[in-house]
């Protein structure tokens, strides 16, 4: 049984990680600590960290409905049936591999997503007036997010806000929508395979979750309301110290 300290921390935690997906990805940053301070194992932690955001990425989700358009001409359905598929693949991959590798390259994917967020703008003109990106590579790029998003998903609504302003060219405002439901739909298909698997521990996931499904709905309510610098600021700030904390990590 969770004690009553170890119960707050792992609320408390859902609530600023739910919040943190709502606005700008990176809610697993909240997450994944948390549960490893309560004595999770890093594996174990990580499944039951994706499972209890996962109703807080629906209810962001749920919350900006009414946004949803084409992504850069490839319809949502299309998006997140590649993002359901891969995120399979993903989160069965992490079941039979240790996670040890893969901490070591997630700092590095994540310095990407610092990058092209701060340059992403220009960047996305630059490619605009030489290139022309179509469908087919945002749908391999996706298939690649979802994988990772299954894996072990620090990070990747961050990666995806990234992606999405150099391939599309949207600002971090306008990918609110479709983000956010790649997010819920990257946990979904974690989530069938880590509940099959049996490696959730309940016991933190369900404060955790009742947490996220709160912080979700206020973030999501929150980011209508925020203009798109408050919101370019943000996700700035938090891929930073996101990708301070996984190099500390993982080489500190």
């Amino acid at each position: 049984m969770i004690d009553p300290i170890s119960l707050a921390i792992a609320a408390g935690a859902g609530f600023v990680g739910g919040a943190m997906n709502a606005l700008a990805g990176g809610g697993t940053f909240a997450t994944l600590p948390a549960l490893l301070a309560t004595g999770l194992p890093a594996n174990v932690a990580n499944a039951t960290s994706n499972v209890a955001l996962l109703p807080g990425a629906a209810t962001s989700a749920w919350t900006f409905r009414d946004e949803l358009a084409p992504l850069d001409g490839l319809s949502i359905r299309t998006l997140a049936g590649i993002t359901f598929v891969s995120g399979l693949v993903g989160s069965a991959l992490l079941v039979v591999t240790p996670s040890r590798t893969f901490d070591l390259i997630v700092p590095w994917l994540v310095l990407y997503a610092f990058v092209v967020l701060a340059f992403g703008k220009r960047a996305a003109a630059w490619l605009a007036a030489r290139v022309t990106i179509g469908t087919r590579t945002l749908m391999v790029v996706q298939v690649l997010l979802g994988i990772y998003g299954g894996y072990f998903g620090g990070g990747v609504g961050l990666m995806m806000t990234a992606t999405y302003g150099l391939l599309a060219g949207l600002s971090p405002r306008a990918m609110f929508a479709p983000r956010t439901l790649m997010l819920a739909v990257a946990n979904a298909a974690a989530a069938v395979v880590f509940v099959a698997a049996g490696m959730i521990a309940w016991a933190q996931c369900l404060p955790m979750l009742a947490g996220a499904i709160v912080g979700g709905w206020a973030g999501a309510h929150i980011g209508k309301r925020l203009p798109a610098g408050a919101v370019r600021a943000w996700t700035l700030l938090v891929t930073g110290a996101t990708t301070a904390v996984f190099f500390w990590r993982a080489y500190g």
